[in-house]
């Protein structure tokens, strides 16, 4: 495949590149058409060596804008989950399934679209980079989106939420909602007590890296 439009970010995925010159490059990624309309490509963010890598879907508007990835609502609500989970977020690498928002206009509002099949795979090469460098110990898919980058295949999250499977990207790979789907819970009594098993989900993860060291 020539380095132009396609189906595939593989072609713009630079060899032997450490994440400065991956997040350097993606911004000229075109292998699919998410570029067309998004502000800038949102690379992951976080140390090299991370031993916790989180997944979320896709940027949304304040990322798309800032260009770092979970800046907004979702991103606050990731942060203090992980310390009451008695993870250190300064120690995690964070980043997303897809690199470019998508988004509908609707007046002066761009509305968040859920990727599709073709866009997340077209995007797992810079995932699959991330990963390939940091080498960590756990993957937290945050959401469908995320797990169905990690597995190849559609995951329906509640089926191995909280799970700990053996993947090739890491010891462990585990799932668990996205914090944008608990801002979008209109009963507060259930988003209390999701947010609560959110907790408890990241939680399990901190308690498996420090049976690991």
């Amino acid at each position: 495949m020539t380095k132009k439009e396609g189906k595939s970010a593989k072609p713009f995925v630079p060899e032997q590149a450490d994440l400065a010159k991956l997040r350097k490059a993606v911004q000229g990624c075109r292998g699919c058409e998410l570029y067309r309309n998004a502000t800038q490509a949102v690379f992951g963010e976080g140390p090299e060596k991370a031993r916790i890598v989180m997944v979320g879907e896709k940027p949304g508007d304040r990322e798309d804008i800032e260009g770092k990835p979970f800046v907004g609502p979702a991103g606050k609500m990731l942060h203090k989950a992980m310390l009451e989970a008695g993870i250190d977020p300064e120690e995690v690498y964070i980043t997303n399934a897809v690199k470019h928002f998508k988004f509908e206009k609707r007046g002066a509002k761009r509305l968040h679209k859920k990727p599709s099949g073709p866009e997340i795979a077209a995007c797992r090469p810079w995932l699959e980079a991330e990963l390939d460098l940091i080498k960590p110990s756990i993957i937290v898919c945050l959401g469908a989106t995320a797990a169905q980058a990690l597995m190849g295949k559609e995951v329906r999250v509640t089926k191995i939420r909280g799970e700990l499977l053996k993947h090739e990207a890491a010891q462990y790979v585990t799932a668990t909602i996205h914090p944008s789907a608990l801002l979008r819970m209109p009963e507060e009594e259930r988003r209390h007590e999701e947010y609560r098993l959110f907790v408890e989900d990241l939680r399990k993860v901190g308690e498996k890296l420090k049976e690991g060291r």
